[in-house]
């Protein structure tokens, strides 16, 4: 099976395989890994592996390489988009340093205490010079805290541009895990603070625009992501009546297609619908609050949307070695539900991409859905002056 994937990168090592044996799973991706001598492996698991078992066999098959990574709702592999995949990533000491720190329990967040455990980390972590930092945390995605972690992380990091994604499993929103010290954590969440020699460029896109339709939350509860009110009214009738279905026909493809976005700064933002709970209120993805004002999503052309927003180009006009991108399982959704699956993991195998499906997505502070974000690494070394 290994050699069906072709290699995506000369500068990460990467490992996939579908075996449903997590112990063979495990040996046969870190086959693919090769020889080169590691920094840090990260690996986004599939939710037909038990985290247990795979968390063993990477102990027995990695055992002087530390593995981070979480459980996902589907994988992006040198083949594009899998759903069962054991997807492992390795970045090689010739051009990565890291440092780590688990978040364990995770709820509820003290901003205050995050935000003093990310800058001692980072300040305890040695600076190399003329090499650039940046920050990677995965967390759990049904705790709810997404939004306050980012936050809290931003203000203990200051400048340092932190990417991130929310863990899923599969499409079930039942448990999702975090790997971090050679073992999975539920109600966790892992801050990476990583060093590098090369250049590397922020991705963040998705391909919505606002309308005028406007929806008013008057009743939520915000603690838990429940809406009970939109505009007055009971929330999954309002939102139905305004994309103009019933309540019965209300299902992850629907909210896929028919996102809401909240507005910062000059900047629009997804804020993902889960479910309709039984009582008619709908469950969200991002944080939601009384009056927050909503916009009903326009969809533009995904795969186009996708194609342009990953040419991107390094400093001297060239393709990025590879791209790490976290993609909400929403906007995969939206593709199968169109049968574009084929289409969109050529554009990811053209842009070399590998990554995860996510349960939300972190970037500039901010969580939200139905978004990439991303880091294009480049095989060009990092400027001075940068």
């Amino acid at each position: 099976m290994a050699q069906e994937y072709q290699t995506v990168s000369q500068i990460a090592a990467v490992g996939v395989s579908v075996i449903d044996d997590p112990h063979l799973a495990v040996a046969e991706a870190v086959a693919m890994l090769g020889t080169r001598s590691l920094c840090f492996v990260l690996a986004f698991v599939p939710e037909c592996l038990e985290p247990a078992d795979v968390a063993e066999a990477l102990n027995l098959h990695l055992p002087r390489t530390p593995v981070f990574g979480c459980t996902s709702g589907g994988q992006i592999t040198p083949r594009g988009y899998e759903g069962n995949a054991l997807l492992l990533v390795g970045f090689p000491r010739k051009h990565f340093r890291c440092s780590s720190a688990l978040f364990c329990p995770l709820k509820p967040v003290s901003i205050e205490e995050t935000a003093i455990k990310a800058k001692t980390l980072a300040n305890r972590f040695r600076t190399t010079a003329n090499w650039r930092r940046f920050g990677l945390t995965f967390a759990d995605g049904l705790s709810k805290q997404e939004d306050v972690l980012v936050a809290a992380l931003e203000a203990g990091l200051g400048a340092m541009p932190v990417f991130g994604g929310s863990a899923g499993r599969g499409i079930a929103y039942d448990v999702t895990y975090i790997l971090h010290g050679g073992k999975f954590h539920e109600n966790a969440a892992l801050l990476l603070i990583v060093e590098t020699d090369l250049y590397f460029e922020s991705l963040e896109f998705d391909h919505f625009t606002p309308t005028d339709c406007q929806l008013v939350v008057t009743e939520a509860d915000p603690e838990d992501r429940v809406v009970q009110e939109i505009n007055g009214s009971p929330a999954a009738e309002e939102y139905a009546r305004l994309i103009g279905c019933s309540v019965g026909e209300l299902s992850p493809h629907v909210f896929a297609e028919n996102p809401v976005l909240v507005r910062t700064l000059d900047n629009w933002h997804v804020r993902a619908i889960q479910e309709v709970r039984e009582d008619g209120a709908l469950a969200f993805l991002s944080a939601i609050e009384n009056g927050l004002v909503l916009a009903l999503g326009r969809g533009k052309e995904i795969i186009e949307t996708m194609d342009t927003e990953l040419r991107v180009r390094g400093p001297q006009g060239e393709q990025p070695d590879f791209v790490l991108g976290f993609d909400c399982v929403l906007r995969r959704l939206e593709i199968e539900h169109k049968s574009l699956s084929d289409v969109a993991s050529e554009v990811l195998r053209d842009r070399r991409v590998v990554g995860f499906n996510t349960y939300g997505e972190q970037h500039g502070g901010i969580h939200m859905n139905q978004t990439f974000v991303g880091i294009a690494f480049f095989s060009s070394k990092r400027e001075i002056d940068l």
